[in-house]
């Protein structure tokens, strides 16, 4: 019973946060669409029947589904061949086809076609930069400078040589601003040797830190394991940046995310961390409850980390996704002419298929993680 209603808590929270995330990513795809002369025939939130919509100007219909867990862009002519224009037919009927093909997405260059799609996942990208851009010039930025306060007694740091008052400046050629950036990299990094440029008295030095691993338990119960070296922070603090500098600390504050959620895929995919971290809707829907709980700058925290994580999903290279058409458009630079439509076809049941996969073995994920099979138990 209580996972009954602890799941009715997530809905709202999700499906709102959900809705905002498609519409941006949408907007993406329809607004590069329209710049570069397409006729967007639908944009839609949510699939299914239509509760409610209206038509623009333009002759867009702009509509509300039944089923709130995504959207989609309509383009005219989209996945397409061109049609053949009728020279024997009525002048007008071929006026209006030759309308018909130039708007059409099919008809666009091979640039402008990869545009359209890659607009999508950046505006994603350029949400979470705005949003982190606004917080870091209103409520500040958690900017803890990189100095080690303490060191534990038997730590990693400690073996290395690490010592209270050391400034760092790289881990592994990488800048270090901030202590959390520390945090982030050690984290990502379990039973892993890292190389610190640290500065001791005006005097830089290199140590190698080989890290250890603990384990961590997320609020679904669900176990991570994470790199440590036994050190905290000499302080905290929140510095509110000019809007100039908080845009460039949210494009890095955005880099940094991207690249660490990369990293955590990748070691996934080598083995070198455990698939049973990766969460799937269920998940998000718990977070987004608790994150709508939080303050609000926890909560804008979170919703930038979503559409990142959206923007990034978007460009793997998998048919059915926006990378999966990219992939296509690179193949068909090379080749100087398009796959045909039945190896696109092909390529997208595949791309749907392990799609569908990857959702089902996520949500078994956090099924396991919430118990849910206790809950059944007779």
């Amino acid at each position: 019973m209580d996972f009954i209603t602890s799941v009715g808590g997530y809905i709202i929270p999700f499906l709102v946060i959900l809705t905002i995330l498609v519409f941006v990513h949408e907007f993406g795809h329809y607004w590069v669409a329209r710049r570069a002369g397409v006729k967007v025939e639908a944009f839609s939130i949510g699939f299914g029947p239509e509760i409610f919509g209206w038509n623009d100007r333009s002759g867009t219909r702009w509509r509300i589904a039944v089923l709130p867990l995504g959207g989609f862009v309509r383009m005219h002519g989209e996945g397409g061949e061109q049609p053949v224009i009728s020279q024997d037919g009525p002048a007008n009927n071929a006026l209006k086809a030759l309308i018909s093909h130039e708007e059409a997405f099919y008809s666009k260059s091979l640039l402008a076609r990869a545009a359209i799609v890659a607009a999508g996942p950046a505006a994603n990208f350029i949400f979470a930069i705005v949003l982190l851009s606004a917080l870091f010039s209103i409520a500040g930025q958690p900017y803890t400078p990189a100095e080690v306060g303490t060191v534990v007694a038997g730590g990693a740091a400690e073996q290395a040589g690490l010592q209270p008052g050391d400034k760092v400046l790289e881990i592994d050629g990488t800048t270090i601003q901030r202590f959390e950036e520390v945090q982030q990299i050690v984290q990502l990094h379990p039973e892993t040797t890292l190389s610190f440029l640290i500065m001791r008295q005006g005097t830089e030095i290199t140590l190698p830190v080989t890290t250890r691993t603990t384990e961590v338990k997320d609020n679904m119960g669900g176990t991570h394991r994470i790199g440590m070296i036994g050190v905290s922070r000499a302080g905290t603090a929140r510095v509110r940046h000019s809007p100039p500098m908080a845009v460039w600390q949210a494009a890095r504050e955005t880099w940094r995310l991207t690249a660490g959620t990369l990293t955590a895929v990748g070691q996934m995919i080598s083995g070198q961390r455990s698939a049973d971290e990766l969460g799937g809707p269920i998940r998000i829907a718990k977070m987004s409850s608790e994150a709508a709980k939080t303050d609000f700058a926890s909560m804008v925290w979170f919703v930038a980390y979503l559409s990142i994580s959206l923007g990034i999903i978007n460009l793997f290279p998998v048919p059915m996704l926006d990378g999966g058409h990219l992939l296509f458009y690179a193949i068909e630079s090379v080749r100087g002419k398009p796959l045909g439509l039945q190896a696109q076809e092909y390529g997208t049941r595949i791309g749907l298929a392990l799609v569908l996969c990857l959702m089902i073995f996520a949500t078994w994920n956090d099924l396991i993680q919430l118990r849910i099979f206790d809950f059944l138990k007779i």
